[in-house]
């Protein structure tokens, strides 16, 4: 096993890229990267850098050269044969060759786009521009270099004994955190984490805590690389950013209205039926549920990831029932904030009345709170977003009006086209 602390006391010798490969990245933005390759490859888009937490001053705390080189060093990244011959040749739920031959040829010949890369006062402005489909591979590894350079930044000065002390009471936490999930029957988890991870490593040992520690309920990593390394599912379908685009591209309030629906309708046909969970939150679930065509029922479960969670889970439930469908034979996903007694919480509430499971991020991979003085390694809220799809800004409602993006005229333009009213504001964790 890794010494990570040694590791981090050896960065200075640049024996650590921060990413180290293309498909060190989430498997959902592999899928959804074949979905608009096919869909969409005219789209053009900006994804922009957003400090949700503007309180860390990341242009202070990381030094502009050290975030080109590794950024520039991304750029000089290929697939491996190896990568591509587990992309092609590997099993995904159930399904063989999930990938196809011309996504893989392009795949296996890209090079991720230009940057700009523009000091703001204690931020960093950083944008991506350029084909859809080439643009969305930077949100990952753009988010893994700032988050890991914070942490580097933050645990530069510390000696050896101080860092083996840290990772030494790091590890710890998580492992009592494996150990009182233990205690649930039934459960399934899968490790989320990769976004806002505190480092490639760390993510990678809290992998192989899990694997150890649960044994089968933990279902796997959204993480392509840590997958295809430790021999564990690779889990994800969509996000946001597919309606969040398909919307910026309708010229109509009727093509508005009807663009979260188009998304799934592509989503199905480019999968044959697999992969259908839905994430209804972009323009809020109750009105993405409300007018839903017949046949997204008979899809295989939701994503609740904004809001609060168990009203998501109810309204589901609900609307399952409502269309004559059992719920008993769906799943609902929870992957917003969680932790430890948030996921028994939501596990005892819901077990029993629907298939429950839940994807893990940040506060797996990226929980050091209180462990170095100031809290200077707690996790923050950093995303990058596509900002705007072929000259028209994009917009994101979420359940959560604290999680809302866009300016502020399209955004009262989609609240009144998808019926949003009132919503109680939720803080962020993460």
């Amino acid at each position: 096993m890794v010494d990570i602390a040694t590791r981090v006391y050896n960065h200075k010798w640049k024996i650590d890229p921060i990413v180290r490969s293309l498909i060190d990245t989430d498997f959902y933005k592999l899928l959804m990267c074949q979905s608009v390759f096919r869909n969409k490859p005219q789209t053009d888009v900006v994804f922009s850098l957003i400090n949700r937490s503007n309180h860390i001053p990341l242009a202070e705390l990381i030094d502009e050269g050290e975030l080109r080189e590794h950024l520039d060093h991304i750029r000089t990244l290929s697939l491996s044969r190896g990568e591509s011959t587990w992309l092609r040749g590997n099993m995904f739920y159930g399904k063989r060759q999930m990938f196809r031959s011309d996504f893989m040829e392009w795949f296996e010949n890209m090079r991720l786009p230009p940057y700009h890369l523009e000091r703001k006062g204690d931020q960093y402005e950083l944008t991506f521009e350029g084909k859809w489909h080439e643009v969305m591979l930077w949100e990952i590894p753009a988010l893994a270099v700032l988050m890991e350079l914070r942490s580097r930044a933050v645990l530069n000065d510390m000696r050896r004994f101080e860092l083996q002390v840290l990772y030494a009471r790091a590890m710890t936490r998580v492992w009592e955190k494996i150990e009182q999930l233990r205690g649930i029957d039934g459960l399934g988890i899968a490790d989320f984490g990769t976004r806002r991870r505190h480092s490639f490593l760390w993510q990678d040992w809290c992998v192989q805590a899990m694997m150890e520690g649960l044994g089968s309920a933990f279902t796997g990593t959204s993480n392509c690389m840590i997958a295809m390394r430790r021999e564990v599912e690779a889990i994800g379908t969509n996000a946001h950013e597919l309606p969040m685009v398909y919307s910026a591209l309708a010229d109509t309030d009727a093509e508005l209205a009807q663009a979260p629906y188009d998304v799934l309708s592509d989503w199905h046909d480019e999968h044959d039926g697999n992969l259908r969970i839905i994430l209804p939150d972009t323009y809020g679930t109750q009105g993405f549920l409300d007018n839903a065509p017949d046949w997204l029922a008979g899809w295989t479960g939701i994503r609740i990831d904004s809001g609060d969670p168990a009203t998501g889970a109810e309204t589901a439930i609900k609307w399952w029932q409502s269309r004559g469908e059992d719920p008993n034979q769906k799943r609902v996903i929870f992957s917003d904030g969680l932790d430890v007694d948030k996921i028994r919480e939501l596990h005892s509430q819901f077990a029993g009345r629907t298939n429950v499971s839940f994807g893990w991020g940040t506060l797996l991979t990226n929980d050091f709170r209180g462990l170095v003085p100031n809290d200077a390694l707690a996790p923050f809220s950093l995303v990058c977003k596509a900002v705007s799809a072929n000259g028209r800004p994009t917009v994101k409602l979420s359940d959560n009006p604290e999680k809302a993006m866009g300016p502020t005229s399209e955004i009262d333009r989609y609240k009144r086209v998808f019926h949003v009213g009132a919503q109680e504001p939720i803080e962020v964790i993460v």
